[in-house]
């Protein structure tokens, strides 16, 4: 009975009577086509034996289907399009209400994580530790669901237009690797090769290419089935102009694996995020191994706009005019309107570096940071009265008219596709979104300064 009523309820939903009204409608629009086209060819037929009058009811008759086939189609666009722009906006509030989520749960989620990595490090009896333990392995799990979560926001091949982002190839394409290998269980290995020197600074959306990885690693570890694969992703420069950079983006596996399926009624979807980048591929199995070779045009970024993050210029200006410092010594700023957040941050460094401020929102960093010397500045994003992105952008601002540099880190909840790019394009050097282990932002920061 209730298998009854919930198929009777899926069939008047407006989903299901939508999909099914197009369906029949396009199924009429073929039948008339060949309908229309045999009466057309009857017609030809009887007009070469001189049958001029049936011939004209069949082309009579032929025109009228045409017409009918004309509003039909008219009906069905008019729908395609209602229906495509009914996803767009079901996909943007998907990925809002994904954001928000992925957001609030990772502010409790880092306290768990930072406090239970002091707690076991700290001496307790078997029994404590045991205890212990095990919260720690369902906090693991917990993190490990909410990066599924921010995984799968790029279910979808979204359409919108975003707004263009200066952005590193191979930093985009690492943190996608990143995004997927730390997961438990993973079967995939992964090796990065840049076979070009130079940088590979490109403006454009790198939310498109972390889509295209994603959905490629996602057939990889389908057609695997948990098997031990390696992949190994190739990065080279082919040609350029000065406007953009022809780059190929080679991808082996060592299992023979179609990587894009050419054998459906439509492109897949790896196959449309290539061709929505005006891109094309090539691809090749063997016994023993699968080769996909992709060949996509990026925009070069405009000299103007590169002091916008932390270049190459700056990086050697540090070198120059400051001499490295140990992290005993470091004065740092944190920038975290979460008072709990504050505190278990303090609790990671306060032992490891020589003092630390703090500030509730970007304006109060920006008074902090004109009055006194940091040497690092640790930055939360979603902050009251002023974000994080705009502090670091006016921080940098600030830092181009006296010759300065002082490294950001974000620490922050934004951690869907593209959070980290944003960072990036505003000045920050680097990233980790909560939740995070402590001895992974002590060496970011060992790293950094």
């Amino acid at each position: 009975m209730s298998e009854t009523r919930k198929g009777s309820n899926i069939k008047n939903s407006p989903t299901w009577q939508s999909e099914n009204y197009y369906y029949e409608s396009r199924k009429k629009v073929e039948t008339y086509s060949i309908i229309a086209l045999f009466l057309l060819i009857g017609a030809a037929v009887l007009i070469s034996v001189s049958l001029r009058l049936p011939a004209g009811i069949l082309i009579i008759a032929a025109s009228s289907l045409g017409i009918i086939i004309y509003k039909k189609t008219v009906v069905l666009y008019n729908e395609y399009t209602r229906s495509l722009d009914n996803y767009i906006v079901l996909n943007s509030k998907k990925d809002e209400v994904l954001n928000e989520f992925s957001h609030k749960i990772r502010e409790p989620l880092n306290t768990l994580v930072i406090v239970s990595d002091l707690l076991i490090e700290s001496e307790m009896n078997s029994e404590h530790k045991e205890l212990m333990e095990t919260l720690v392995a369902s906090t693991n799990n917990m993190v490990t669901t909410v990066n599924e979560l921010t995984m799968h926001s790029s279910g979808n091949l979204v359409y919108e237009q975003r707004k263009p982002v200066n952005f590193n190839l191979m930093s985009t394409v690492s943190s996608t690797i990143d995004l997927f290998s730390h997961r438990e269980k993973s079967n995939l290995k992964f090796y990065l090769v840049k076979d070009h020197p130079g940088d590979f600074e490109f403006h454009g959306d790198p939310i498109n290419i972390k889509q295209l990885f994603l959905h490629l690693f996602s057939t990889i570890e389908n057609s695997t089935l948990g098997t031990p694969t390696e992949i190994s992703i190739t990065v080279d420069k082919q040609k350029g102009t000065s406007v953009e950079t022809l780059i190929s983006l080679t991808i082996e596996v060592d299992k023979e694996i179609i990587l894009i399926n050419e054998t459906g009624r439509e492109p897949s979807l790896i196959a449309r995020l290539i061709s929505s980048n005006k891109g094309s591929y090539k691809q090749k199995a063997t016994g023993s191994h699968s080769k996909l070779n992709i060949l996509l045009p990026f925009t070069n970024v405009l000299e103007e706009s590169k002091p916008a993050t932390a270049s190459s210029k700056i990086e050697e200006l540090i070198r120059k005019e400051k001499s490295r410092k140990e992290m005993k010594d470091l004065r740092v700023l944190l920038v975290e309107d979460n008072i709990i957040n504050q505190k278990v941050t303090i609790l990671t460094l306060k032992s490891l570096v020589k003092s630390i401020d703090t500030a509730t929102n970007g304006k109060e960093a920006l008074d902090k940071f004109g009055t006194s010397n940091y040497d690092l500045i640790l930055m939360d994003i979603q902050m009251p009265l002023m974000t994080g992105l705009m502090a670091a952008e006016k921080i940098r601002a600030l830092e181009s008219t006296t010759h300065s540099h002082i490294p950001i880190i974000a620490i922050t909840a934004n951690a869907m596709i593209g959070d980290k790019e944003k960072c990036l394009a505003a000045g920050i050097d680097d990233y980790i979104s909560k939740p995070f282990q402590p001895s992974a932002l002590v060496e970011i920061i060992k790293r950094i300064i």
